[in-house]
């Protein structure tokens, strides 16, 4: 059982405080946390205990989420809901910040009043809560001005507050039904100064934006289910399917919804390389990068760039590129995009370093990120064999899309 939620910015002040028992938690308490992020940094754990209580937090686009409780409670329980609270709020306000959430302050709370109750979790699907609270909007600021009132509450309980797939809106209809499925894959990789694949591995995500009517049943399967590993999924997804047979079965949300995340891990291939030659003396750097197609996915390569961090004992810096443009912004970033590698020539570039005063070699050398984007291929292999829909009057259209972008995607130099 949570006792108090508390939202935190990331200058330490707390912006919004939510007592949810009779037993009032002191905000002192988020000072002591607060404390204890600046000493341990990253590596403060999301489950942490004070002298007074257990404390439970979820950090998003720089504010955190921080749920407070005396008793004992499944960790995983208190973090999940404090993601579901982050990802409503995402939802109704089209982003997070701190001055979001201060021009909101009235539909935060009622949300949060409808999400748990006296501690438990309650109602946490977007699609019920937006029934129950309607979203913030020019038209209702404007009606709240004027009238005085500000409840966004409707007095009519949700119909699909009872059903038994309250993600999904009762007696929906759809003029044209049709249903999307997408793949979109994350490739992290680091490469070793010599060329050598340290680690290659994709995060992926299947994203459906589903218009169908009524209550349709969707079975989803895959050519290759064993590369999956890490699988997570969304709450309309049967477990039982899929631990039989590798075999999505859901009734789905309506609209745009992530309906499993999943990694691939160990890959052996890359898609592009990034060869960077550095030499200094006499207080010079030269520095040579040359990027170009590696293993040819066989769809065309977009948006490539490389991004690197000037040393601090840089104190000027010159470079020049046969493709692209290169820009070296104020805080001693250098970007160079590339956008597509044509066919006639591989893309270069070129520059002088001069190092700070006394300095004759350069002693710490950057790490280059890689930015690239692949429509029409996973690049973990990964392949849709066929989706099969139930409790349809005509069969729907059905489109399939793929996408692969750069991650974390490191070359050492």
């Amino acid at each position: 059982m949570l006792q108090c939620i508390f939202l935190i910015s990331d200058s330490g002040e707390v912006i919004l405080e939510k007592q949810l028992t009779g037993h009032k938690v002191d905000r002192s308490i988020c000072g002591w946390f607060w404390e204890q992020s600046i000493s341990q940094g990253d590596s403060l754990p999301p489950v942490i205990t004070s002298p007074t209580h257990y404390l439970f937090k979820v950090v998003r686009e720089g504010i955190t989420f921080l749920a407070c409780t005396q008793a004992e409670m499944p960790p995983l329980m208190a973090i999940e809901f404090l993601s579901r609270v982050a990802d409503v709020l995402t939802d109704y306000l089209d982003a997070l910040n701190e001055d979001l959430i201060k021009d909101n302050f009235v539909i935060v709370y009622e949300l949060l009043d409808e999400m748990i109750d006296n501690g438990f979790p309650l109602t946490t699907e977007p699609n019920i809560l937006k029934d129950m609270i309607a979203p913030p909007n020019i038209v209702s600021k404007v009606l709240s001005a004027v009238t005085g009132t500000s409840s966004n509450v409707s007095n009519i309980l949700p119909g699909a507050t009872g059903s038994s797939v309250p993600w999904r809106t009762t007696d929906l209809k759809h003029s044209s039904n049709e249903v999307y499925v997408d793949l979109v894959e994350e490739m992290d990789a680091t490469i070793s100064r010599e060329g050598r694949l340290v680690k290659c591995e994709t995060y992926g995500e299947v994203q459906v934006n589903s218009y169908l009517s009524g209550v349709p049943d969707l079975t989803l399967s895959f050519a290759n289910p064993s590369v999956l590993s890490d699988v997570r999924f969304h709450p309309c997804v049967r477990f039982r399917p899929w631990e039989s047979h590798q075999i999505l079965s859901f009734v789905p949300p309506d609209g745009l919804f992530k309906l499993m995340s999943y990694r691939v891990k160990m890959l052996k291939n890359v898609p592009v390389y990034v060869k960077p030659q550095l030499s200094s003396d006499n207080g010079v750097c030269r520095i040579n990068v040359m990027v170009g197609i590696r293993n040819d996915p066989g769809k065309t390569m977009d948006s490539i760039s490389v991004h690197f961090q000037l040393p601090s004992c840089v104190a000027s810096a010159e470079m020049n590129s046969n493709h692209g443009t290169v820009n070296i912004l104020a805080n001693k970033t250098c970007s160079w995009s590339i956008g597509r590698i044509p066919k006639d020539k591989a893309p270069s570039m070129t520059g002088t370093l001069v190092l700070d005063t006394g300095m004759e070699r350069l002693h710490v050398f950057p790490t280059f990120q890689v930015g690239f984007k692949i429509m029409g291929i996973a690049l973990s292999g990964l392949q849709i064999d066929k989706l099969e829909t139930k409790n349809l009057p005509s069969n729907p259209y059905k489109g399939f899309r793929a996408l692969t972008r750069a991650g974390v995607f490191e070359v050492r130099s």
